[in-house]
């Protein structure tokens, strides 16, 4: 996981493989206040964006997850929430199985998992081994403008 302001993207960026390096810029270079909630190609099927709004739930209520063919950029636009973190290899219970039309394999219970207070400007990229459980509350009655870049692992 690489968890970061993206203010400090440009100068950490380099230090990145060129398509995480990709989408550091367009999360820099875009205006998401003017964009409507939805699907975006950014780069063909390497980088796809998904703009999506709502309100975050109870942790107890938000499902654990990783991708095996994506790495996810999770960048706030505004408001906040909490994201869960954990490693595959730490371990977990009650795994859902490997769905892939979502590209997902779901979790129940993930060992020593953390919590990470995400704020606007903020992202989160989780790799294929990174268990994470975003849009969990951090402040009720909160609405979050949340981009999620999908990036394809093969392009690593």
């Amino acid at each position: 996981m690489i968890f970061g302001h993206i203010s400090q993207s440009q100068q950490e960026g380099a230090l990145y493989p060129t398509i995480i390096q990709k989408g550091f810029t367009y999360l820099r270079e875009t205006d998401f206040s003017q964009m409507a909630v939805g699907k975006y190609k950014i780069d063909g099927e390497s980088m796809v964006a998904i703009i999506s709004e709502y309100s975050p739930d109870k942790k107890e209520n938000r499902k654990a997850e990783t991708h095996n063919q994506h790495i996810d950029i999770q960048y706030i636009h505004s408001g906040e929430e909490i994201m869960g973190f954990g490693r595959l290899a730490d371990g977990v219970e009650n795994e859902e199985g490997y769905l892939v039309e979502k590209d997902a394999t779901f979790y129940k219970k993930v060992v020593n998992e953390i919590d990470i207070h995400v704020a606007p400007g903020m992202y989160a990229v989780f790799f294929p081994w990174d268990i994470h459980r975003p849009g969990c509350v951090s402040q009720p009655g909160s609405k979050v403008r949340k981009v999620v870049l999908k990036l394809k692992v093969s392009d690593l």
